[in-house]
């Protein structure tokens, strides 16, 4: 095809020669664009690979202006080939330009503004290839435009409704575990009045424990005393040092029989 354009006119084949090596070099610019992982550095590659296809738009003004000087000298079906030509070159260079959206949009989360239009590169892409489309493909690039911001549209409706559905569902936990919080306060609280309570009745049982002790204490050494007194006055029962214990009876004296002799 470049050996027949050229045959048509050397300026032309000259031109064609120039937008067929700025294609290589857009393919093989997005082929080492997918090896970046930086978002920096494919930020630089898509304005360097951009850079590229404005100049390979203005070549294809360009030869769309030579075909148009040309199209009173040359044969009509030389006058095909050149418009072929132009309208491959158009959708090659509109195929890098939706690549070049597509990973714009990867990294930089949808450059295109919903609510206010188009974002500032896509504009400028735009305006790029517009005065080089037929209506045919304008209308189809508008339809596909639209279709992308409906579907854009819709992902963001999507992830309102998970958003807000994720919302609730933590303000309901929220709730709960704040509900569960207050519950635990209250029986903590609960449990220190017990504590408290128990306490209190322990010292309570210690001190009534420990007078129970003093008394049962008190009530043997009187027992005792008792005991001691009653053996004392058993074994010295003229010592009158030792009173007599209320309700016990002196011990008897010897008895002593009386004879009288006949």
């Amino acid at each position: 095809m470049a050996s027949s354009i050229s045959a048509i006119s050397e300026e032309l084949g000259e031109i064609d020669g120039q937008i067929a090596d700025i294609f290589r070099a857009l393919s093989n610019g997005f082929q080492k664009f997918e090896k970046i992982k930086d978002p920096s550095r494919q930020s630089r590659q898509l304005e360097e690979l951009t850079g590229k296809m404005r100049e390979c738009k203005r070549l294809i003004k360009e030869f769309d202006r030579e075909v148009k000087d040309l199209e009173h000298t040359i044969s009509p079906d030389n006058s095909k080939i050149l418009n072929e030509k132009k309208q491959s070159m158009v959708k090659e260079l509109n195929s890098y330009v939706a690549l070049k959206k597509q990973y714009a949009s990867n990294i930089e989360n949808k450059r295109v503004d919903l609510f206010g239009g188009p974002a500032e590169g896509f504009e400028e892409d735009n305006g790029l290839l517009a005065s080089s489309m037929t209506n045919q493909q304008l209308m189809d690039n508008g339809h596909q435009m639209m279709d992308e911001t409906d579907q854009a549209i819709e992902r963001s409706k999507k992830v309102v409704h998970e958003t807000v559905n994720v919302g609730t569902e933590t303000a309901a936990a929220l709730k709960a575990q704040t509900e569960q919080m207050s519950r635990i306060v209250n029986e903590l609280d609960s449990i220190h009045f017990s504590i408290k309570k128990a306490s209190q009745l322990v010292k309570e049982i210690g001190r009534q424990v420990a007078t129970d002790r003093c008394i049962m204490a008190l009530l043997f050494l009187i027992v005792v005393g008792v005991i001691a007194i009653i053996i004392v006055k058993l074994v010295h029962p003229d010592n009158k040092d030792i009173r007599d214990i209320p309700g016990l009876a002196p011990p008897a004296p010897s008895r002593r029989l009386l004879w009288i002799p006949d």
